[in-house]
């Protein structure tokens, strides 16, 4: 599997031209500002960020120095214009791991993913183990019958969550508070869980996850 990039570069030509080098290597996700990003963060697996520092709702290394204070350490390469000493310094104390100033040479800008890439390869964590479901915490991999499943971040901590409760109920609330977070929406749990459910049990045959009608869900 590609590693997956998430652009964020208010200059759409450059984006798309952006989208276009980088897709032969990586899967690659753009966006125009941080307004959407966060969001698609808590729901993908993302492996590095490339960021803008002039950027129209939010300055880039604001947005990634707020990421940090989240506690989120994806790695990332700021793309800026901005390339005087103080903004460079700038750019690393806010969280960069790597600082390239436009205009720039698409096969170094490569490189230097790549070797950021590797820095934070993560290493193999014991496999967790349900029936035939087996998950590794360290690159959000699932896989059924040994076959891969591809689960968003959200639907992996939600498998993560029943799993680490097998055969007790779990309510709605303890759904939100211990999977959600601070981004709680009641409806999304009947949603997510509805897709868990299709991506680890497509026939219908194995009835991983039941619904306890008026209390909640648990793994069976």
């Amino acid at each position: 599997m590609k590693p997956k990039i998430v652009i964020i570069e208010d200059e759409r030509d450059l984006l798309e031209l952006l989208e276009y080098k980088l897709s032969k290597e990586f899967e690659v996700e753009g966006f125009l500002s941080t307004k959407k990003v966060r969001e698609f963060l808590d729901e993908e697996d993302v492996d590095l960020l490339i960021v803008d520092r002039n950027l129209p709702t939010e300055e880039g290394s604001e947005f990634v120095a707020s990421l940090r204070k989240e506690g989120n350490d994806i790695p990332v390469i700021f793309l800026t214009a901005k390339d005087q000493e103080k903004d460079v310094e700038e750019g690393f104390i806010r969280g960069a791991d790597d600082y390239i100033t436009k205009p720039f040479n698409f096969n170094e800008l490569i490189l230097r993913i790549k070797a950021v890439l590797r820095r934070y390869k993560p290493q193999l964590q014991d496999h967790i183990e349900y029936k035939d479901i087996v998950m590794i915490p360290s690159s959000n991999e699932v896989f059924v019958d040994g076959n891969p499943i591809h689960l968003t971040k959200l639907e992996f901590r939600l498998l993560m969550e029943f799993v680490a409760n097998a055969g007790r109920v779990l309510s709605r609330d303890h759904l939100l508070e211990n999977v959600w977070g601070d981004m709680k929406q009641e409806r999304s749990v009947n949603v997510a869980i509805k897709r868990l459910k299709e991506k680890i049990d497509p026939n219908k045959e194995k009835n991983y996850i039941e619904s306890v009608r008026g209390v909640g869900y648990k793994l069976c």
